[in-house]
């Protein structure tokens, strides 16, 4: 493993080669339309974006070893999840996937970097935002507040330009697949 500058003139590990002799780990996404039937009837959204996701997730005990990476001053390892690692979204996507279970198809979907949060009403809306900002609160992730959105009659998401109660507008130029994930 190397480090290689980023544009911005920090420094970043570079997992090319290591990621090559990785057994990939095959996280389907969910059908996005399959997603979108669960939201049906909901009137209020937040959307929830965890700050520097992946750090919030520690290295299994046996995996730090994989982690290590040379430099001048030394070798070093990670103890929480390092971005750059072919299996860290797929990790990051499942945890996020076990802690909300109880929630999903419910009042939540999971989505990569997002947590949606709909309910048909604000009432409804308060108790499902105090579950999930409890249960993060609980397994101690910490939000990005600049990426969060609270209690909207409307929200992009999953490519969706817009999603109004019960419309769904689309803007095509938004909608991507994210190959890392296939």
């Amino acid at each position: 493993m190397l480090l290689v500058k980023k544009k911005v003139r920090s420094m970043r590990v570079d997992y090319h080669q290591s990621n090559k002799v990785t057994i990939k780990n095959r996280y389907f996404l969910p059908r996005i339309d399959d997603l979108m039937d669960q939201i049906i009837g909901a009137c209020m959204f937040s959307k929830i974006n965890l700050r520097l996701g992946y750090h919030q997730i520690r290295v299994k005990f046996e995996d730090i070893l994989k982690t290590t990476f040379r430099t001048r001053y030394g070798h070093y390892k990670y103890l929480v999840m390092p971005f750059g690692m072919t299996n860290a979204p797929r990790v990051f996507i499942d945890y996020k996937n076990r802690i909300f279970h109880p929630y999903l198809d419910r009042f939540v979907v999971v989505f990569i970097h997002d947590i949606l949060t709909y309910s048909k009403t604000r009432e409804e809306h308060t108790e499902h935002l105090r579950t999930v900002l409890q249960t993060l609160k609980d397994k101690r992730l910490y939000v990005k507040l600049s990426k969060c959105e609270f209690c909207l009659d409307s929200v992009s998401f999953l490519g969706c330009d817009t999603l109004y109660p019960n419309i769904i507008t689309i803007d095509i130029n938004h909608l991507y697949i994210n190959s890392f994930l296939v």
